[in-house]
């Protein structure tokens, strides 16, 4: 199948891409200080728990709480980065190569248009799958070892993340075949945002009872689920008393999204490639 054929040139062209290697470069520095940090909180409870034992003070909260909170700011930390790094890696797959006149040299040839856009998602989301499990294992693996906690359901936090890459990577395809490369990364970022923004007004909402606000949240969802399958991730790989305990907060949710939601993210991710490779099978070059 041609379409493989694109994958594996795109891997590799996207493994050579600065902005990649920036936020690969970025993402060690974030590994470094991420189990620095971690170290850091694990000697300072048991400082505390020891100054407390010793003055004859009960247990304050069960270690699992904080160290779960630990393990959802790494695994937000990679979300985001897996966000910015999908939509900045892929933003100009088509319109770019349009723009300098790449592609007239290849569509000419025994290969369809569609496959050309098939391939080249292909090839990103390998790259981003790859990304993410690396990323997620580093978080698991320093809360293993540094910080002797093992959080739940590490699989499907680690599948959603990887949705979330996927529903973005379709958005900013799609709109690789609709805009310029410029265009299409302020429009792309700005829904991410806004995504974004709409989980943490829901957030809000639940903590005020405020219905409105939950409905902004809501639409926000449905308008570009990214945030939604975030906020399911990290309603799973939390215990709990976690949940109980942290309540509504910007990095998770009491109220997580349901069944179906997951199933409506899968359908925009495919839709939206879909709507793509139909959009550049009739795009003038």
């Amino acid at each position: 199948m041609k379409a493989l054929v694109i994958a594996r040139l795109t891997f590799r062209e996207g493994l050579r891409k600065k902005l990649v290697l920036g936020v690969v470069l970025l993402s060690l520095v974030f590994i470094v200080l991420y189990v620095w940090g971690f170290s850091l909180f694990v000697q300072d409870w048991q400082a505390m728990e020891a100054r407390r034992a010793a003055a004859g003070a009960g247990m304050t909260l069960p270690y699992e709480v904080f160290a779960s909170a630990m393990v959802l700011l790494g695994l937000w930390t990679v979300n985001f980065l897996a966000g910015v790094m999908t939509i900045f890696a892929s933003v100009g797959t088509i319109a770019s190569e349009i723009e300098q006149g790449t592609l007239h040299a290849i569509v000419p040839k025994p290969i369809r248009r569609w496959e050309i856009v098939l391939g080249k998602w292909l090839g990103y989301a390998l790259m981003l799958v790859v990304y993410i499990a690396v990323m997620v294992a580093t978080v698991v693996l320093t809360a293993r070892f540094v910080g002797d906690y093992r959080p739940p359901n590490v699989l499907a936090a680690y599948g959603l993340i990887v949705l979330v890459a996927l529903i973005l990577l379709s958005l900013t395809i799609l709109g690789s075949t609709l805009f310029s490369t410029v265009a299409n990364g302020v429009i792309v970022f700005m829904l991410y945002g806004m995504a974004i923004t709409g989980g943490l007004v829901e957030q809000i909402g639940t903590a005020l009872d405020n219905d409105v606000l939950i409905r902004i949240g809501v639409i926000s969802s449905i308008l570009v689920p990214s945030d939604s399958m975030w906020r399911l991730a990290s309603y799973l790989v939390q215990p709990r008393l976690a949940v109980n305990f942290l309540g509504p907060n910007p990095f998770g949710t009491t109220v997580p999204p349901s069944t179906l939601a997951v199933w409506y993210s899968v359908a925009y991710a495919l839709v939206l490639l879909l709507l793509a490779m139909l959009r550049f099978q009739r795009r003038d070059l």
